[in-house]
């Protein structure tokens, strides 16, 4: 896979120029964080406008979730730590086991803390990380160019072997079939020139938590606003669960503390334990015959 040309290289949109920012270092303070301000402002205009693909992308996650497969994403540098910053948040937020939503960065695990430009530039890497991706999964490639080597050559690699491609960039639609998905806010110029760690990155942060909440909440793992699928590992996570229970199992505090640790920390388990009178065990049997959906269970 050949490199960009520098001459096509800097005629991408990140790489260009913006004029609004002209002479920032010249700024004060004040005026400096004005005009990040106002550059930011700007992202979740851009990222409403690609709302179609957005909605595109979840259903290929959920579909990919509800079948047993699993979702890969995958990038370098700031988008690469992007990519890990989501899926280490689903199994706590979720409950998802580790291997259903992971991540890979381009250069490895130590790069999330110190960075390894020159892994973008690899696809044989590329291929590497798409390398245990199976029919049915779903790859994910976040990069702000929309050309890295390492993302391209994954996503290649990925639909050579059945899965459904995802790419996340600020370039627009890149030249070729990228990817089954291609999900395009277009941010315009950074405040830095070429520092996509700025509305790039918040535009692509936005772009994966819609993803993959989305997905989640299409495959049962919500109900009304609640996270109802979340694991209990930590004080704040396992206050949280009482009050969910409270709230959805429509029970006093305490009565909702003693169904959650009877039902093993499972929220879905004890709201149904409280609003159907049911012992754990056949709460957990009326949840698996509903496919794990809550509101299948409880109806209305």
């Amino acid at each position: 896979m050949a490199l960009l040309s520098a001459r096509v290289y800097a005629r991408l949109p990140t790489e260009q120029a913006n004029p609004r920012t002209r002479n920032i270092d010249a700024k004060s303070s004040s005026q400096i964080v004005r005009l990040m301000i106002d550059e930011d402002r700007l992202v979740p205009a851009a990222v409403a406008r690609v709302a179609r693909e957005l909605a595109k992308g979840v259903d290929a996650l959920a579909k990919t979730l509800a079948s047993g497969g699993s979702v890969l994403l995958l990038g370098a540098g700031t988008s690469g730590r992007l990519a890990v910053l989501e899926a280490a948040e689903c199994p706590s937020t979720f409950n998802t086991a580790p291997r259903r939503v992971r991540a890979v960065i381009a250069g490895g695990r130590r790069s999330v803390f110190r960075a390894r430009e020159g892994a973008e530039d690899e696809p044989a890497l590329g291929r590497n990380a798409a390398g245990s991706v199976r029919e049915g999964d779903t790859v994910i490639g976040v990069a702000a160019s929309g050309v890295t080597p390492f993302v391209s050559a994954a996503l290649a690699e990925a639909k050579k072997r059945g899965a459904a491609t995802i790419l996340v960039t600020s370039n627009g639609r890149p030249k070729g079939r990228a990817a089954d998905i291609v999900i395009a806010p277009l941010v315009g110029p950074e405040v830095v020139t070429g520092s996509t760690r700025l509305k790039s990155g918040t535009a692509a942060k936005l772009v994966l938590n819609t993803l993959t909440t989305g997905a989640m909440i299409k495959i049962g793992k919500v109900y009304d606003h609640w996270m109802v699928d979340l694991k209990p590992t930590s004080r704040k996570l396992r206050l949280r669960g009482e009050r969910i229970v409270a709230d959805l199992g429509r029970v006093k505090a305490e009565r909702a503390r003693s169904l959650l640790r009877a039902s093993g920390g499972s929220v879905k388990t004890a709201v149904v334990m409280a609003r159907r009178g049911l012992t754990a065990a056949a709460a957990r049997k009326a949840l698996a015959g509903a496919g794990g959906a809550l509101r299948r269970v409880l109806g209305k």
